[in-house]
């Protein structure tokens, strides 16, 4: 493969006077600002949503009674099964006429999520972007290939605005045709790359294939999210590309991406854009707020919303609120890890899919492209990882790596699984969002 010795040069944190004011506000001035914009949104989708004033009003609460950000919890939640019963315009706040975009969700477990947004909130959306972007060390001018998925998902159209609102050049390249990826980074040499982890992970095979080192690349950084990552997943990448890999959050029922994003300085979690989100933390099964440092379930309430405003939304994602670092008033969010609804209880102990990722990465031998699948071919359920291992590697490390493998998992998780060992190439490969657990259970 060929390869290259000059160090790349790292992209820079943004200055005091380069970021936004919000993200320069003492703790005081954020949170009176997030009780003004709280009220507003209340008040705002009271009276313009039928679902919310009729929860509201069997809950007892008023719009004047929301005084203190404390009092959110008055509200009800909100859940994904409100949205589809609202299907598909029946959550939106604003006239037909005011609303300038639409977006859903895939809807393969049901319908689709559809949500809106007004000029207003498109821009709004721009600037969040581009100040994840700025967070992470793109500046103006630089070129950014955009490898999320355009359409109906909101990441490709999402990211592209960002880009543009903050004046770098957009690659506007959309998922899939990796072979194509690889040649417009060689050709086009974009600084910063936008795409799920683990299809940047198959970009840097397809680099390998063809025998081009994947660290020999313009790339410097990655803005990667939309599925669960781990830091083992992150020092992979790193490692593999030679760049800083970050994460940027988000989900169509908040915004979409650029709800909250890491910043290059400190790569420690992504803070929040509190300005525009107030997050809480909740235990899943009885819906009490928890106390910041705690892991439970992610809950958003959206503060500038007009098309599609969202009050106490249940994300399903797990994740701990953690104090601001290079953000000091906007809170953190722990790396997640893994949803409540794709948590495996499997005899007993409950594992998630990244947290047998953490333990493969581990494993030297094997490789990145793994699934789980999930069976109950007599009275239990079993697990079997089917996994590849790196090119080039022995029959009998493969069988080594594979003893380590379950040891470990079987320590660290408390379960035991299978690992059956594929040929290289045969598993699906990241076009977008990874999906790892296949449930075959009948």
């Amino acid at each position: 493969m060929s390869s290259t010795t000059a160090p790349k040069t790292r992209l820079r944190p943004a200055k005091p006077d380069e970021q936004d004011p919000a993200e320069r506000m003492s703790r005081d001035e954020l949170e009176a600002l997030q009780l003004t914009r709280l009220q507003e949104t209340v008040r705002h989708a009271y009276a313009n949503v039928p679902h919310y004033r009729t929860k509201l009003d069997g809950a007892g609460v008023h719009p004047d009674d929301i005084r203190s950000l404390d009092d959110i919890t008055k509200i009800p939640f909100t859940s994904k099964e409100d949205l589809r019963q609202n299907y598909p315009f029946g959550m939106f706040a604003v006239p037909s006429e005011e609303v300038a975009r639409i977006h859903a969700s895939s809807g393969t477990t049901g319908l689709p999520t559809v949500v809106g947004y007004t000029k207003g909130d498109l821009e709004i959306w721009g600037g969040l972007v581009a100040r994840s972007l700025r967070a992470s060390g793109v500046r103006p001018g630089m070129r950014v290939h955009n490898a999320y998925g355009y359409g109906l998902f909101t990441g490709g159209l999402g990211a592209h605005a960002g880009i543009e609102a903050l004046g770098a050049t957009v690659i506007p390249m959309s998922g899939g045709q990796t072979t194509k990826q690889v040649q417009l980074i060689r050709d086009f040499r974009p600084d910063v790359i936008m795409c799920t982890p683990s299809y940047l992970l198959t970009i840097a095979d397809c680099m390998e294939e063809q025998g081009i080192d994947p660290r020999s690349t313009s790339l410097k950084a990655g803005v990667l999210g939309a599925e669960p990552w781990t830091n083992s997943m992150r020092t992979e990448i790193e490692e593999r590309l030679d760049i800083d890999a970050l994460d940027i959050y988000g989900l169509s029922e908040v915004m979409g991406p650029g709800v909250a994003n890491e910043c290059i300085e400190s790569k420690d979690g992504p803070h929040i854009w509190e300005d525009h989100f107030l997050p809480e933390i909740i235990d899943s099964e009885t819906g009490n707020r928890l106390a910041d440092g705690t892991e439970g379930e992610l809950v958003f309430t959206s503060l500038t919303k007009r098309a599609f405003p969202i009050l106490r939304y249940r994300t399903r994602d797990l994740t701990t609120l953690l104090p601001g670092t290079a953000r000091p008033s906007m809170r953190r969010m722990a790396k997640i890890t893994g949803r409540n609804d794709d948590m495996i209880i499997l005899r007993g102990v409950n594992l998630f899919p990244t947290q047998i990722e953490e333990i493969v990465l581990g494993v030297p031998a094997l490789s990145t492209h793994f699934v789980l699948e999930l069976t109950r071919p007599a009275r239990m359920d079993e697990l079997t990882i089917r996994i590849e291992p790196r090119e080039g590697v022995s029959r009998s490390d493969i069988e080594a790596a594979v003893a380590l493998l379950v040891k470990t998992i079987k320590i660290q998780i408390g379960s035991s699984v299978g690992v059956v060992v594929v040929d290289h190439g045969t598993l699906p490969r990241s076009e977008g969002k990874l999906k790892r657990l296949y449930d075959l259970r009948s």
